[in-house]
């Protein structure tokens, strides 16, 4: 029986409010309206940032709320006016949007899209309306994707086809972090053969850095973390070096190490943590006259970072980007079929898996520090 142009019920695990657990509820998934898309999900990713959202700090935290960004699946229907995917292609969603059209896809210069950004930010489609409803109200959508649900909405320029053979429990982690490091090491930072760098955390972005950084074939490639379990994943991905800050001895700086095992400073340095004096050191152990710092983690609403401008003044150069300066529709099948290739690894990444009623323990995964990235079958 078709379900197109009718309201579907499904199952979703429901972020009701801040700082408490994900409930698995049945909800209403509302057609596809003009350039939107309907799409079931068969598997996402749980990603800090769905924790970051569901922890209350977010500014752009709204509750009751389905979360999610990791999501790969099926396009169930589409709306009128849709173009650019076809009922039954196979799927990823996007939250950085790509619609070719607006002065940031027009400039050449950037991967953030301004077509929906203004309405994602707040939990609702275009047009200012939700597609979810459950016991009898609203649900507002998260980053433009809700990959949390069986079945999810999104805007057409957040949603783009890709080769229906790759698996989709791989697929839904090129849709944020596996792509964001692997981009930032590609795509933002141009890497030159032989650059001595240093990734700030072991996460699932910080070994995507590792991954694209020995794609450049960088020459010293350090890895920072706190965790000595990250050891080991760290030289899987093509580590050469891994540093414990906290087993410095007395009086030697993450900085200090880094300026001395690279002669003077890194070339490049990726900030994976969030943490803004993280990201300070990343600055400061770049190389005098041409070392670039990258900032990739996001952090808590109101913090700031903060350097002597002399760091700056003598060439050093602070960075930023988000999901790795790759425009999600031009460039993503692309990587998909890198993947399929054997060029990008994204099996190694999954370190766990759960049914939807496991949700809340892939977050407890997630933070437990033994796991890259837990992925979620939603059927």
């Amino acid at each position: 029986m078709s379900t197109v142009g009718q309201t579907i019920h499904c199952k979703a695990a429901v972020a009701w409010e801040a700082g408490k657990p994900l409930t698995i509820e049945d909800i209403e998934v509302l057609p596809p309206r003009a350039h939107e898309v309907r799409v079931k999900v068969l598997y996402t990713g749980v990603c800090h940032t769905d924790a970051y959202s569901l922890s209350g700090v977010d500014p752009e935290g709204v509750f009751p709320s389905i979360l999610g960004h990791e999501g790969a699946g099926i396009v169930e229907s589409i709306g009128e006016g849709v173009t650019s995917v076809k009922v039954g292609d196979h799927v990823v969603a996007l939250y950085t949007a790509e619609c070719k059209e607006c002065k940031f896809c027009k400039s050449g210069k950037t991967n953030l899209c301004g077509a929906v950004r203004a309405t994602q930010g707040k939990g609702v489609m275009p047009d200012g309306t939700t597609r979810f409803k459950c016991r009898g109200q609203d649900l507002f959508h998260f980053m433009g994707c809700s990959t949390f649900a069986q079945y999810t909405v999104l805007a057409d320029v957040s949603v783009v086809a890709v080769n229906p053979e790759a698996a989709p429990d791989r697929t839904c982690l090129l849709g944020c972090g596996i792509t964001t490091g692997y981009g930032a090491a590609t795509i933002t930072a141009k890497m030159e053969e032989g650059a001595n760098i240093a990734v700030f955390g072991a996460g699932c972005v910080g070994l995507s850095v590792v991954q694209g950084a020995v794609e450049r074939k960088a020459g010293k490639i350090i890895v920072i973390d706190i965790n000595n379990k990250k050891r080991e994943w760290a030289e899987k991905f093509g580590a050469t070096d891994f540093v414990n800050p906290t087993e410095l001895p007395e009086g030697t700086t993450i900085v200090d190490k880094l300026v001395e095992m690279t002669d003077g400073g890194c070339d490049f340095t990726f900030d994976c943590t969030g943490n803004v004096g993280v990201m300070r050191n990343a600055l400061e152990a770049c190389h005098k006259g041409w070392g670039e710092s990258i900032i990739i983690g996001v952090a808590a609403a109101g913090k700031e970072i903060a350097t002597r401008p002399f760091q700056l003044v003598t060439g050093r150069v602070w960075r930023g980007c988000a999901f790795g300066g790759v425009k999600g529709r031009t460039q993503l099948p692309g990587l998909v079929e890198d993947y399929m290739s054997g060029k990008i690894r994204v099996d190694d990444f999954i370190t766990h898996r759960h049914k939807l009623d496991g949700i809340n323990t892939a977050f407890d995964d997630m933070h437990a520090g033994d796991c890259i990235r837990a992925v979620v079958e939603l059927e």
